[in-house]
């Protein structure tokens, strides 16, 4: 009798089919990258049999589930190459450097076909022809060799038992009696005196319970997690930010009328509003080892394409970032990747003669620094060229033949559009070509990057972001009417500014905080706002990679959770804010982005 499978909804086949699709896309692209990892790890070890099981698994997951969700022709693309899998998994063929390099082509090619069905695009057909000829005739040549084998050491490989059932000596049930008569190891342990009775039950109740704790560990893993959409996490992240800001709502009203029951209320409620915002956040955090498998595939390609000898090394892989920084930041991180690989690395001959090892490292690094992360790319190659970079900012206008700017200046100019002292242009990079997208990015992120490189010892190229993008610490600051926040990780402390301070600073914009001039920023001037300042005016005093700047401000009003709200496509290009919030009484407030003034403010100061 055929089973009934209950659609209560009343879906059509197709419309089952489409969200099957749905649910395993991200599945998909996970077993992916799980495979090219496992990949470039079994190039290392290529007898590893635990590395050539993680390769078929993927292979056999990608292959059945597919077929689940009728992708037929990605189906019967991985059952070729799972075919090839599984005789080297039998240890029927030898993991060689063409066997890898055929099974991460497949594994492109599967990709390119998932990307065709959930984007609408065509496939390189033609591409995907010949890696299944190619797989096709691997298997041929390695059943081939397995056959030959087979006709020299059949009977050697038999037991005992078979051997005699084959030749009639012995029925089945004979064979079937005569094991089912052998004794169990720990009986003839027994026996024959070498183990106490007690000492080898001892040892069978181990056992028995390894066998169930075994047993418990798998049933945790496999009931431990479910796969969640991002789409759903964007929508419990943006629920959580209107939470918050109904939370301060409530905290205000609650201390204005100063009802004691409404009091209590209300810091109960901010209490779980604030765990359940860490734990929210937690859910979207992930390691950025996750991603690193992705630069490995990159520097083994490129070493090989152009004839270098490189290494990866990643440090710091357990580092947890916001899941939407850690994709925006996967093509910046490549196309810095890649140019250390194409301008930074020197062939091997040029390294052996300038002293260095034949082998160049390409280092990224991840720790944790406050509310921040900090990644680092490095290499120990040439370094850059500091007399050309001159020569290259003078030819584009950007400097005065006479003029003779810092070490820091000089290298920022590579993040100028177009900028780049690469003697050829290649297809693959141009150090500083291309920087310019790469910055805009990071500070799309409310990061900051900094580049650093020495002739003859390398580049280290260092990017500052946020842990996430959807709720920050914040310290709320009033001009005249006017709501602010500056990021809570930038702010170090706060002091006074009277009128006698602006008077004994002679017109320039320098507070003396405990006997050290810390420069200052005044915001109602930056923003143009009209009225008087009070008499004693606050400075907010922060610490940036250019080191400490205040920010002048009315009042400051205190510690406020904010929820970051984009600008939005009209105010996009406006300059020195992150974006908005809203508070507790409805009131709009401008989240400041305290790297970009600062800089901004040097370049006026620079060109007075």
């Amino acid at each position: 009798m055929d089973a009934i499978i209950e659609n209560p909804e009343g879906e059509s086949p197709e419309d089952i089919i489409t969200k099957l699709r749905q649910t395993f896309k991200d599945e998909a692209y996970e077993l992916l990258a799980e495979l090219e990892t496992a990949l470039l790890e079994l190039e290392k070890a290529p007898r590893d049999q635990e590395l050539i099981g993680r390769v078929f698994r993927a292979m056999h997951t990608i292959k059945g589930s597919s077929a689940a969700c009728e992708f037929h022709e990605v189906s019967s693309f991985a059952h070729e190459v799972e075919a090839v899998l599984d005789l080297a998994r039998k240890g029927d063929l030898p993991v060689t450097k063409a066997v890898i390099d055929l099974t991460l082509s497949a594994r492109d090619q599967l990709k390119a076909m998932f990307k065709s069905y959930y984007a609408g695009t065509r496939v390189d057909e033609q591409k995907g022809h010949k890696v299944i000829a190619a797989l096709q005739k691997m298997f041929r040549d390695a059943e081939q060799r397995d056959e030959l084998r087979e006709l020299e050491e059949d009977e050697y490989d038999k037991k005992l038992g078979e051997i005699l059932v084959d030749r009639g000596v012995i029925q089945p049930e004979d064979l079937k009696r005569a094991l089912s008569a052998q004794k169990r190891i720990g009986e003839i342990l027994v026996e024959t005196g070498l183990g106490r009775p007690e000492k080898i039950e001892e040892a069978i109740v181990e056992q028995q319970r390894a066998r169930e704790l075994r047993k418990e560990r798998q049933q945790t893993e496999e009931t431990g997690s479910i796969r969640v959409s991002v789409e759903k996490l964007d929508r419990l992240v943006d629920a959580v930010g209107e939470l918050v800001s109904v939370q301060a709502r409530l905290s205000r009203t609650a201390q204005a009328h100063e009802i004691p029951e409404l009091l209590s209320v209300s810091e109960q409620v901010e209490r779980l509003t604030a765990d359940l915002h860490d734990k929210t956040m937690d859910i979207r955090m992930l390691p950025i080892g996750a991603v690193f498998g992705k630069y490995r595939r990159v520097v083994r390609d490129l070493s090989r394409e152009l004839g270098k000898e490189i290494k990866l090394v990643t440090e710091g892989a357990e580092t947890e970032l916001d899941k939407t920084v850690l994709e925006r930041l996967s093509d910046p991180l490549v196309h810095i990747i890649r140019n250390s690989i194409d301008h930074g690395i020197e062939p091997p001959d040029v390294r052996e003669a300038a002293g260095k090892p034949r082998q160049g490292t390409v280092r990224i690094s991840g720790t944790h620094s406050g509310a921040h992360v900090v990644i680092q790319v490095s290499d120990d190659g040439a370094g850059i060229d500091r007399e050309a970079v001159r020569a290259q900012a003078v030819e584009k206008g950007f400097l005065k033949p006479d003029e003779d700017p810092g070490h820091g200046e000089l290298l920022a100019f590579l993040f100028a559009s177009g900028f780049s002292t690469a003697k050829k242009v290649t297809e693959l990079s141009g150090r500083g070509v291309g920087l310019d997208v790469v910055k805009k990015t990071i500070e799309s992120l409310r990061g900051d990057i900094e580049l650093e490189s020495q002739m003859g010892l390398g580049t280290t190229i260092t990017l500052k972001l946020p842990l996430t993008l959807a709720i920050i610490d914040g310290l709320l600051v009033k001009i005249a009417k006017d709501f602010f926040v500056l990021p809570l990780s930038f702010v170090k402390e706060c002091v006074e500014l009277t009128a006698d301070d602006k008077k004994n600073s002679h017109g320039r914009n320098l507070a003396n905080v405990r006997g050290e001039l810390v420069p200052y920023i005044n915001l109602r001037e930056a923003f143009l706002i009209a009225g008087e300042p009070p008499v004693v005016e606050q400075i907010v005093i922060t610490e940036t990679d250019r080191g400490r700047v205040g920010f002048t401000a009315d009042q400051v009003l205190g510690g406020n959770q904010t929820v970051i709200k984009n600008l939005g496509a009209v105010y996009s290009s406006v300059e020195g804010f992150s974006g908005a919030t809203i508070l507790g009484d409805g009131t709009v407030a401008l989240i400041l982005d305290v790297p970009k003034l600062v800089r901004t403010a040097e370049q006026k100061e620079m060109h007075v």
